[in-house]
């Protein structure tokens, strides 16, 4: 049992083995064509083996492809961050002046993976990420999770994400309700966000277990 946001407590399975992943990171970027003639880098891993594999962004190419790059290598970045805690370091909160944790912040990056991508620009018609007492993306967690499981998630959504940004030139407008942004403003605002949090699971993971780099 951890501490829950709310100061309730947080169920966790008793199996504290650490997640974790090779810490590889590979230059170069593989290329494919989608089916608009865009360029794009190969799929993310699956969960699984190499899910930590880093893949260093391009320093030259097109503008998709830097973008794209960049985003990529900052998404792995949050796995290997994560890599090698157990369930309980990853649902506590070691800075006792936030409610920020590794597992929070991997939860609340598959939000706006989903709810930037997914559900804003392309306007797909499947489940907000967030619920209806937090619907703008707090860093609330479930009893249930585990952080192998989140990680999974944010994986999959990452995927979802690559293959709406493969599909569409950069100047496609949003097609969500209201929204007045292009996938270029999408792809540029995610980069933003997670490495911002990314900064977060920086101190965060020192100040549990020591560990610094990127």
């Amino acid at each position: 049992m951890v501490a829950g946001w709310d100061g309730g407590t947080v169920r966790k399975k008793s199996n504290q083995t650490a997640f974790a992943l090779p810490k590889v990171c590979r230059k170069g970027i593989s290329t494919a064509q989608t089916a608009n003639g865009a360029s794009t880098t190969d799929p993310l891993p699956p969960y699984g083996d190499r899910m930590d594999e880093r893949v260093r962004p391009p320093e030259s190419g097109d503008e998709r492809t830097i973008l794209s790059g960049m985003l990529d290598f900052l998404r792995q970045t949050v796995v290997h961050k994560v890599s090698g805690l157990t369930d309980e370091q990853a649902f506590a909160r070691p800075i006792g002046t936030t409610e920020l944790g590794p597992a929070s912040l991997v939860k609340h990056l598959t939000g706006t993976e989903r709810f930037w991508f997914a559900i804003d620009f392309a306007a797909e018609d499947i489940e907000w990420p967030w619920p209806d007492e937090d619907p703008h993306g707090g860093f609330a967690l479930d009893p249930t999770d585990t952080l192998a499981d989140l990680v999974a998630v944010y994986q999959t959504e990452c995927v979802r994400s690559r293959a709406i940004t493969a599909a569409h030139p950069l100047d496609a407008p949003a097609r969500g309700a209201g929204m007045t942004f292009n996938l270029r403003y999408a792809l540029t605002h995610m980069i933003e966000e997670t490495a911002r949090h990314l900064g977060h699971l920086d101190l965060i993971r020192e100040a549990t277990d020591g560990q610094r780099g990127q």
